[in-house]
């Protein structure tokens, strides 16, 4: 049971949460942007912030923690899954051409690419559908993490006393899930983007304390104890295949291996890679992310933003990993792992480890922070759901001439029915990996082709869209169902291929973009890609226009960026675990890395094209 002193602390964090829901209220009811943008004043670092927030997630922090535990430093590769080098393609490139159209959501992105007429419309449509059924998933997974975390330190005898009703066991950390959601819609909901920046900022706070505690704590531990892995746990570097046996240690993490598909880790890491630079190139999905690029003030603070994940949240959340890590390591006697089914679960290492190692105060803090962690992601998705169903249904087809009062009632009114599905696919969710699996190896593969295509082919139409996310989509639902023991990241070469079949088909049933449209997107947002005829066009009306020539300098940026996060990532592994070595060359990779990005990416950001 909690301490008074851990119980003030989680109610001193909520109470703040609610207070700046009150105190954003009024900025945020001025018009809809300032409610899903922030007016786009918010400073880019800011923005960063709160974005690194809502990445910093209590079902990814389970996950990950799970993942470090079995498979040591090699755990850092994994989750390019999401693929977390997403955020350097971004930041080199695709969050300047992204903030350059002016959009406030992504499917109003596709106006300025499409134009208005019926393929923009099938367009517009499809992305709003995609969009909302990514963020209930991504609201699921959140709402799942939170149920298995938070019983685990609430005894439901204990609160049972004071309930009204009666909750059946496997329906108590759904209760808990709804309790804690509740806060986090009523910040988002009342103060918009404002509020969801202010709070994660809050949240960030608290999470850095937490983690030097316990990346503190996990180096002490492994000072203290003889560490007891398999062969290549403390290395990143793999063969074939993975190769790496507990069966002396803790038989059972064999098992996990085995559940999880990862053995042939080469062949899990090049279809990893494979997918994830697909996924990179398509540009950003419709969720937080995208939100965040667009509440930026100009296109030069959108790629400082995206930048600036990375380098606060990596080094922070893999501290805090890998002293989660030691600490289950060398006291695993020590943890419950068990489950209500009487089998191992290694997802509850995260939330047994804090109850068994964290010190009162400590403790209060963590459960703030990681609570939050998941109200930060919970407001940030909701928000996006949000901007989809008022500014891309509500004001584009019901009425476009709406009230402020009347938009100020639809975004609270479709942000509680948003909560309200979410919880109910939350229900009938197995697991965090299961929803994880899901989004980013299965719906994602119904993403890439038309997203790719939307960038770099000046012919690609909105029927070409349409139908290359449709097929997509469909095949989404339907092919891992015909291969039910195949792990999700093997199916997405055959959404891939799909998809792209369905795009191309799509593209050529209609004609092209209207070359007004199609002149003026090439304009503003000046991608480099396969717009030849766009630009000789363009040429005749201003010589003095330049063609983006920066593909090969931004695919430079982007290699060093990647081997950039990477070590950071890895540097605090190697901190926690006491590798001399090892921490020596990260942090030498991370010097030249800065170097190079500073040469080549940060003096350049302010020489816009004319």
């Amino acid at each position: 049971m909690l301490n008074i002193v851990d119980i003030l602390i989680i109610v001193s964090y909520l109470i703040t949460v609610i207070v700046i829901g009150l105190v954003v209220r009024k900025k945020a009811q001025k018009s809809k942007d300032e409610y899903l943008l922030g007016g786009n004043s918010i400073p880019w670092y800011m923005l960063g912030l709160s974005n690194a927030s809502g990445m910093f997630d209590i079902s990814g922090t389970i996950w990950l923690v799970t993942l470090m535990f079995v498979y040591g430093i090699k755990s850092a590769w994994i989750p390019w899954l999401w693929p977390v080098f997403n955020q350097i393609f971004l930041m080199v490139y695709l969050s300047k051409w992204l903030r350059r159209s002016n959009a406030t959501t992504g499917a109003e992105w596709i106006g300025t690419r499409f134009g208005f007429k019926k393929g923009a419309k099938l367009s517009h449509i499809i992305v709003v559908i995609f969009a909302l059924v990514l963020c209930l998933g991504y609201l699921a997974y959140g709402f799942i993490g939170l149920g298995k975390f938070i019983e685990i330190f609430i005894p439901w005898e204990v609160v049972s006393n004071y309930i009204p009703f009666a909750v059946s066991p496997e329906f108590v950390p759904h209760f808990y899930g709804v309790i804690f959601t509740l806060f986090a819609v009523f910040y988002s909901l009342l103060g918009g983007m404002s509020g969801i920046v202010w709070a994660d900022v809050v949240q960030f706070a608290i999470m850095t304390i937490a983690a030097l505690v316990i990346g503190y704590l996990g180096y002490i531990a492994i000072g203290e104890h003889a560490l007891k892995v398999p062969d290549g746990w403390m290395s990143p570097f793999f063969g074939w295949e993975l190769n790496m046996d507990w069966v002396q240690i803790i038989p059972e993490v064999n098992n996990k291996i085995r559940e999880d598909g990862f053995n042939l880790f080469t062949l899990f890491f090049m279809m990893m890679v494979f997918k994830g630079l697909l996924v990179s190139v398509a540009g950003p999905a419709p969720t937080y992310d995208m939100q965040k690029i667009l509440s930026t003030k100009s296109s030069v603070e959108a790629s400082k933003m995206s930048g600036f994940v990375s380098v606060v949240l990596m080094p922070i959340r893999y501290l805090m990993i890998a002293g989660f890590a030691a600490l289950a390591l060398i006291y695993y006697e020590k943890l419950d792992l068990m489950n209500a089914a009487g089998t191992i679960d290694f997802e509850l290492i995260l939330p047994t480890a804090i109850k068994q190692f964290a010190p009162v105060g400590l403790l209060g803090l963590l459960l703030a922070g990681l609570i939050a962690a998941f109200m930060s992601t919970f407001a940030g998705t909701l928000n996006a759901a949000q901007a989809y169903l008022v500014n891309d249904i509500y004001l584009k087809y019901k009425n476009p001439n709406a009230s402020a009062n009347q938009i100020k009632r639809m975004n609270y009114g479709t942000g509680i029915l948003v909560v309200v599905v979410s919880v109910v696919l939350g229900l009938f969710a197995k697991d965090v990996n299961s929803v994880l699996q899901w989004i980013v190896s299965v719906l994602y593969g119904s993403y890439v082709s038309a997203n790719i295509l939307k960038w770099h082919w000046w012919r690609f139409n909105g029927e070409g869209f349409f139908w290359g996310m449709v097929s997509g989509m469909l095949a989404a639902a339907i092919v891992p169902e015909l291969f039910p023991d195949v792990l999700g990241l093997y199916l997405f070469p055959i959404l891939l291929v799909v998809s792209f079949i369905g795009s191309i088909a799509g593209t050529y049933s209609a004609p092209p973009t209207e070359e007004a449209v199609l002149k003026s997107f090439y304009k503003n947002v000046r991608p480099w890609g396969f717009w030849k005829p766009i630009h000789n066009k363009l040429m005749l009306e201003n010589s003095d226009l330049k063609k983006n020539s920066d593909f090969g300098i931004d695919m430079f940026n982007v290699v060093v960026g990647i081997v950039a996060q990477t070590a950071l990532v890895i540097l605090p592994m190697y901190i926690v675990f006491r590798q001399g070595i090892p921490i020596i060359i990260a942090v030498g990779v991370i010097i030249v890395c800065t170097y190079f990005l500073k040469r080549f990416w940060w003096n350049k950001l302010n020489e816009q094209l004319n």
